[in-house]
């Protein structure tokens, strides 16, 4: 398999490795969950306050893709090195707070797409629309959006406003519309712009390439999920490990 499942605790600074990626991955489950609680259950939403409530719904969107990347580097079990179940039981977790996606069929697809990127064999490919943004997207919803998702979501509006009386508006500002964006900002920085057919053609068989931002801007983006071609490179970096892949392989590539 192309994609490492895990990676021997034994490797050196698998430990260390183990210990920044369950900090970061603490911090923004934390911070998720500290913002969606405050938003759906302490915020007063008015004319007065849009602006702020709009701060928050872009912060909890970012938040949303860190939650997404934290449970991908736990498919490939950079997040945890050598960790066995543990990678699965967060990973899982957070993929299900996130849409209520199954682990399995998300793990996967996701091996599948490493094993044959940017190919009428991958799933996350669109092999009718390679360069059209929204006919990929929506086939992209298709494949992952199932009735466990739908089930999932239309629970917690439910819940959330015919029980608990969270107005709707406050629903579809402060959860919806976050999550909804940061489906589209994984989408478009972590699968669209990486493998995208244009004039450029790609170096080899990962078919992906890399964004130029600076690291700021990458991790604002998505999570340096952008430097794409470093992860398929080497998929055992967690995410927060890329920037420095991404240096090492700008400094090794031969003048033009």
């Amino acid at each position: 398999m192309v994609a490492a499942r895990n990676i021997n605790r034994s490797k050196p600074g698998a430990s260390w490795q183990a210990f920044v990626g369950l900090l970061l991955a603490s911090a923004i489950f934390g911070g998720w969950l500290a913002i969606h609680l405050f938003a759906m259950f302490v915020f007063e939403l008015s004319w007065s306050t849009l602006p702020l409530a709009v701060a928050i719904a872009l912060l909890q969107c970012w938040l949303s893709v860190g939650l997404f990347i934290v449970s991908h580097d736990a498919m490939h079990g950079s997040l945890v090195p050598g960790g066995g179940r543990i990678n699965g039981v967060i990973g899982g977790a957070l993929l299900f707070l996130y849409a209520g996606f199954g682990w399995r069929k998300m793990r996967d697809a996701h091996f599948a797409h490493h094993k044959s990127p940017g190919s009428a064999d991958d799933p996350d490919f669109s092999a009718d629309h390679p360069t059209r943004f929204w006919p990929w997207y929506a086939t992209f919803l298709k494949r992952y959006f199932g009735w466990q998702s739908a089930l999932f979501v239309s629970s917690v509006v439910i819940i959330y406003w015919l029980v608990l009386n969270v107005p709707v508006e406050k629903i579809v500002l402060l959860y919806g519309a976050p999550a909804i964006a940061s489906s589209i900002q994984l989408f478009y920085f972590g699968t669209f712009r990486p493998h995208r057919h244009g004039e450029d053609s790609f170096v080899d068989r990962h078919n992906a390439r890399s964004d130029t931002f600076g690291s700021l801007a990458s991790l604002a983006s998505c999570f340096h999920f952008g430097y794409h071609h470093e992860h398929h490179l080497a998929p055992h970096v967690p995410w927060w490990g890329l920037p420095a892949e991404r240096r090492k392989s700008s400094q090794t590539e031969l003048p033009k």
